[in-house]
This record gives C-alpha cells, structure tokens and sequence, in this order.
C-alpha cells in the first residue's frame, strides 16, 4: 500500500509563489505515476500536473508554463513549484498516484490520495 502525506500549502497574494510536497511511502514501484490534483469549492476535482514513470510530465492548460512538477530519484517525494499564482487557483490540492505510469490527468485512475492542502490565493 502507498501512503502519501502533502504539505506546503497556505495563504498567498496574487502574483506570488507556493510549493507544495508530497511525502510517499510504502510500496512504490518503479512503474508508478504520481500527480498534483485541485478540488475548489463546487467544482469537480482535477488534474493539474502528473509525471510518467519514464519522467514525462503532463500540465493542464490552466497551469502551464506558471507550475513545474519534479520528482526525486527514489521516487518518495514529489513537489509542485506555484508561481504567478491566481485567485482561480485556490483549492485544496491533493497528492495522488497510480500503479501503471501512465501519467495522465484523468482522476479516476489513480487509486492512492493524501489528505490534501489548502492553498488560498487573494486579490
């Protein structure tokens, strides 16, 4: 079983930056992919970055070019660099991974989530 832990998260003003990590353990494999997922209040969750088991990364529009995934080598921690953060933004943000590393965003294939961080951004 894999066990995922986030942190980082917090209050930000527009314009600023976060990073937020992501703590795994357990049995991680080399096969599996891990991802960065958003949940605001009323909406559906979704998928904001995610990177294969070969280190290929995926971004969601909204995000590219202003958030970067990375991955250490043992594959236990995994950050998201925030800059240039927006109101639009704000949500709470979740660590999830999958067992086949295909690294999509697509919610509903990955089977292990942390407990998610609150990340508020202001005006």
């Amino acid at each position: 079983q894999v066990h995922l832990a986030e942190s980082g998260g917090g209050s930000v003003q527009a314009g600023g930056s976060l990073r937020l990590s992501c703590a795994a353990s357990g049995d991680t494999l080399s096969e599996m992919s891990m991802g960065w997922f958003r949940q605001a209040l009323g909406k559906e969750r979704e998928g904001v970055a995610a990177i294969d088991s070969d280190g290929v990364t995926t971004y969601a529009d909204s995000v590219k070019g202003r958030f970067t995934i990375s991955q250490d080598n043992g594959k236990n921690t995994l950050d998201l660099q925030m800059n240039s953060l927006k109101p639009e933004d704000s949500a709470v943000y979740y660590c999830a991974a999958e067992d086949y590393g295909l690294g999509t965003l697509i919610v509903d294939e990955y089977h292990y989530w942390g407990q998610g961080t609150q990340v508020t951004v202001s005006s």
